[in-house]
C-alpha cells in the first residue's frame, strides 16, 4: 500500500504553504458542513479542536524553522572562522610586504650612504697622501705603487 502523498503526487510545500492549505481545507469543511446541516453551531464544535491542532502544527513548524536556523548557524560557524582567518592572513601578508619594501628602501639608502662614505674616505686618503708623495719626490725617493703596495721608482727600473 502506497502512502497518500506518493499516490496523489502532492508537491513538497513549505511549512507556511502547508498551513495555508490546511486552513483552506478546514474553511471548506466548515462551509460544507454548515450548508448541509443548516446550523452554524454544529460545525463549530469540531472546529475548536481542529483550530487547536492547527495552532500546534504551526508551533511545531516554527520550532522546526528556528532549529534549522540554529543548526545552519552552527554548521556555518567554522567556515566563517576559516574565512576570517584567511582574511587576517591576507592583511598580515600585505603588512609584511610593506615592511619588506620599507626595509628594502632603508637598505638602498644605507648602501648609498656607505658609497658616499667610501668616496669621502678615498678622497681623504688622496688628500692626505699627496703631501707625502711630494715630499718623496723632492727627496728623490721611490714612489709607492698604490695598487700593489710595492715601491715604484720615478726614474725607471734600477740596474
Amino acid at each position: 500500500m502506497r502512502s497518500w502523498a506518493v499516490c496523489c503526487r502532492v508537491p513538497e510545500l513549505s511549512g507556511r504553504e502547508l498551513l495555508g492549505e490546511w486552513r483552506k481545507l478546514m474553511d471548506s469543511v466548515v462551509a460544507s458542513a454548515a450548508s448541509v446541516g443548516g446550523r452554524a453551531e454544529l460545525p463549530r464544535q469540531p472546529l475548536e479542536p481542529m483550530r487547536r491542532q492547527l495552532e500546534l502544527v504551526q508551533e511545531v513548524i516554527e520550532r522546526e524553522r528556528r532549529l534549522q536556523t540554529q543548526l545552519a548557524g552552527h554548521l556555518l560557524a567554522p567556515i566563517d572562522v576559516i574565512f576570517d582567518l584567511l582574511e587576517e592572513s591576507g592583511s598580515m601578508l600585505r603588512r609584511q610586504a610593506e615592511a619588506l619594501e620599507a626595509a628594502g628602501r632603508a637598505l638602498e639608502e644605507t648602501a648609498g650612504l656607505v658609497k658616499s662614505q667610501a668616496e669621502l674616505f678615498e678622497r681623504t686618503m688622496g688628500a692626505l697622501r699627496e703631501p707625502a708623495e711630494r715630499a718623496r719626490a723632492v727627496a728623490g725617493l721611490d714612489r709607492r705603487d698604490r695598487k700593489r703596495g710595492g715601491r715604484q721608482s720615478r726614474r725607471g727600473p734600477s740596474a
